[in-house]
Formats: C-alpha cells, sequence, structure tokens
C-alpha cells in the first residue's frame, strides 16, 4: 500500500509505502503495479494510537452490561429504574457497572434485593474492585448466608462461579479501530496464560484486530487495608530474577509510598512500571525520576470524576491527583491510557483530558498539571514494551497507523475521534469512514 499526500506531525507532506512495516517515507513515490494507494488528502498521518493500559475482556463486557454509575445514573430513583428495567442477559443474570456511592450510598444485597428480588444481579464499583451481589446471585453460587453480598473483583473464591456470558470482542475491536487505536496493552492483574493465548489468537483471527501485549504475571494491585511492604519486596525480587519487569497498581499515597520503598530496596527493572500514579505528593516525584520508573496514568479521570473530586479530596491535595505536567517536569517516563472499561474508551478525551483538566461542571482542576496537544496526542503513541518512547513514521517502524482527515494543526486543536479516516494494522486497513 501507498498513502499519498499524507502531512507528518512535524509538518511534511510525503508518501509512505507500507508492508507489515513502513518500507519507505518520501515525496513522489510511484505506486507498483499491485499496491493499493490511499490518498491522505493533506490530512495527517499518525503511529496508530496505543492505549498502554486496558481490560480487554472487561471492556468487551461492559459494551452489553447496564451503565448504573454516574454520569448516566446519579440517583437512587435512577438506580432503581434501572436495574428494574433492565433485562438480564444470555447468562440469566444483570450485569451492571460503573457504581458510585455518590449515588445511594454503599451497596449491599438487601437494597439490591428490595429493587431486583428474583433474578441474579450483579454490580460492579466504578474502581473495578469490587463487586456487590444480590441474594438470587448469592444463593447461584452458593453463597447463600454471605452477610452483605460485598465481594472483591480479585476474588477467585466466588468470581469463578458466576456463569460466563460470550464477551463481544469483536465489536470492542470495531469501537476501538474506528478511534485509530492499533494496539492494547492488557493490564488484567489475574490473567492466565490460557486467557492470554485465547486473546491471542482472538487477534490472529482477525476477531480483535488491535494488537496485544499483557503486563501478567507482572502486574499488582495494592489495598491500603493489606498493604506488606516485606511480600511486596520479595515480589519485585522475584518477577526480577524471572527476567520480568513489575507494573504495579497505585491508587493512593500509601500505595505509592510502599511501592518505592520496595522497588527501593528490590531494585528496579527498566521496564518497572507504576499504573494510575492518582495520587504522588511531591516528594515522589523525585523517587519516581531516581528510580527510572514509567508512569502511565489517566488523567481522564479529571473530566469523568473530577467534581467528585472536589467533593471528597481535601484541596490542599488536589495539586497530587493525576499529575502529568509535574511528572515530565520531573524526568518520569510517562503515557497515558483509557483504562477502559473503568475509563472511557475514547483516547481523544484522555488527551484532550490532559490538555484542558476540566471537570464535568467546568471547574479546572490543577491547571498546573494540564499539557500541549502534541505532548498529550504523543504518550499514545509510544512503543508497546516502552510506553514513554513515542514512535515515529519512517522505515522499519511497525505499519501501525493513524489517518486523520485534518492537517496538524486542525487536528491539534480539535484533539476529536472524529477526524479518524483510516486505521492501519500490520499494513492492512483495519477502519475506513465512509
Amino acid at each position: 500500500m501507498i498513502i499519498r499526500r499524507a502531512t507528518l506531525l512535524d509538518g511534511r507532506i510525503v508518501d509512505v509505502r507500507v508492508g507489515a512495516r513502513i518500507e519507505e517515507v518520501a515525496d513522489g513515490l510511484a505506486a507498483r503495479s499491485n499496491e493499493t494507494v490511499l490518498d491522505a488528502a493533506g490530512g495527517t498521518l499518525l503511529p496508530g494510537l496505543h492505549d498502554h493500559h486496558a481490560h480487554v475482556r472487561a471492556a468487551a463486557s461492559a459494551l452489553h452490561s447496564l451503565a448504573v454509575g454516574p454520569p448516566a445514573v446519579t440517583t437512587e430513583g435512577q438506580l432503581r429504574q434501572a436495574l428494574s428495567k433492565a433485562a438480564p442477559g444470555s447468562d440469566g443474570w444483570i450485569r451492571a457497572v460503573g457504581y458510585h456511592e455518590s449515588v445511594a450510598g454503599p451497596l449491599d444485597r438487601a437494597a439490591l434485593d428490595a429493587v431486583v428480588p428474583h433474578i441474579p444481579v450483579r454490580v460492579q464499583h466504578r474502581s473495578g474492585a469490587l463487586w456487590t451481589l444480590n441474594s438470587a446471585a448469592l444463593h447461584g453460587i452458593g453463597l447463600a448466608d454471605h452477610v452483605d453480598g460485598r465481594l472483591r473483583s480479585d476474588d477467585p473464591g466466588w468470581s469463578g462461579a458466576v456463569p460466563q456470558r460470550p464477551t463481544d470482542l469483536a465489536g470492542l475491536s470495531d469501537r476501538l479501530v474506528a478511534l485509530g487505536v492499533t494496539g492494547v496493552t492488557d493490564a488484567t492483574p489475574d490473567l492466565g496464560a490460557k486467557d492470554a493465548a485465547a486473546l491471542t489468537q482472538a487477534h490472529r483471527s482477525g476477531e480483535f484486530r488491535p494488537t496485544l501485549r499483557f503486563l501478567a504475571p507482572g502486574k499488582k494491585i495494592l489495598h491500603d487495608d493489606r498493604l506488606d511492604l516485606d511480600a511486596l519486596t520479595a515480589w519485585v525480587a522475584t518477577q526480577h530474577r524471572a527476567g520480568r519487569p513489575v507494573a504495579v497498581h497505585c491508587v493512593s499515597a500509601a500505595q505509592l509510598l510502599v511501592t518505592i520503598a520496595a522497588l527501593r530496596t528490590a531494585g528496579s527493572h527498566p521496564g518497572d512500571r507504576i499504573e494510575h500514579a492518582a495520587v504522588v505528593p511531591e516528594d515522589n516525584l523525585a523517587d519516581l525520576a531516581e528510580l527510572g520508573l514509567t508512569v502511565v496514568t489517566q488523567p481522564n479521570f479529571v473530566a469523568e470524576r473530577g467534581d467528585q473530586y472536589l467533593t471528597d479530596v481535601p484541596e490542599h491535595e488536589h495539586q497530587q491527583l493525576w499529575r502529568v505536567a509535574s511528572l515530565r517536569d520531573a524526568e518520569v517516563p510517562l503515557a497515558l491510557s483509557t483504562d477502559m472499561p473503568f475509563g472511557h474508551f475514547d483516547p481523544w478525551a484522555v488527551m484532550r483530558a490532559a490538555v484542558h483538566r476540566t471537570t464535568p461542571s467546568g471547574v479546572v482542576l490543577n491547571p498546573r498539571e494540564c499539557i500541549d496537544a502534541t505532548t498529550a496526542l504523543t504518550m499514545f503513541t509510544g512503543h508497546p514494551e516502552q510506553p514513554a518512547r513515542p514512535r515515529t513514521i519512517a522505515a522499519g517502524e511497525p505499519a501501525q497507523l493513524c489517518l486523520l482527515s485534518q492537517p496538524p494543526a486542525a487536528a491539534l486543536a480539535e484533539l476529536d475521534a472524529a477526524m479518524v479516516t483510516a486505521t492501519i494494522i500490520g499494513g492492512e486497513v483495519a477502519y475506513r469512514a465512509t
């Protein structure tokens, strides 16, 4: 394939020949007899977007799950209405996601029973860490006597008993390639070898078009009520001895402090990552840089949940939330992601949030953390194994490309997924706007 009249971010207008990799980048390339020609018409050609932290099967399941949290559901009345009208899926259960206590306080089995007493219901907290099941659901998995129906997501003792409904990987794939996404790093911590192999096969068969990378088994989620420095240090050391970098989920200052301490003791690996870094105290900026840790973060949560932060987080801590600019200023390697389905699927929305940091009500949360549009965009073009090192449009690079309808100045001003006109994966068109 030849892509003609494409504008690169640096303003050059070039032709690009691609196979499995980019073969040539030059002006006036002559098309070969068997080559398809794609006319970019001056639009911006980018390395394909890579979502550096996502949960593929959960995201595919979320496409057909009931949303029961903000912004779709914000009151107890709306929650009751949504659940009472919901139809069970093919597994006979109602699967609901995105719940937050601001809607109707902490959920338990009794609250769900009062709305849906006879159909199995499970509701996931928007953090992804907790499910609440009603009595019918608890009975179905052999936990009829459970006190409140509140079950941790990472507990295989119950989750394996839940009926499994088909996940719409093809539907998720279609949505992602239309956004210009050519690759995804799956950050599911308990993803087993069998699950990874099945997802890899889904990619090879074309069911799921974006390329895949997996953080498991080197991914760990921490919980503030179960922090154990010695255990974390030993786990890090074990992963490093096996030649694996680690990726540690840190959404609180306590989790970040313990992780930094563990890495100081166990030693760091060039590929070690901090996932989220939702709260970073000022003193820890230098620690992250010194240890060479890559941070993969999600400023989209400012745009999606920022008003709740304004209510729940003390004002003097707002400057610590979802840092971007200060991490870059401290020379911490940095990349962006969506955390789908716990964040919205759209990487362009993440970029806009990094640039503007505007909450749903219009408040700018810590404007000192805003970055420019070019920087935000390139934070989605990193190499899968090195998220903070952007890919380029150059011979030898993978032919994972995203073509926009607009030249760079307009594209950077909008940062809008509607501009995506073609997505190319492995040298083949995976999406073409109609």
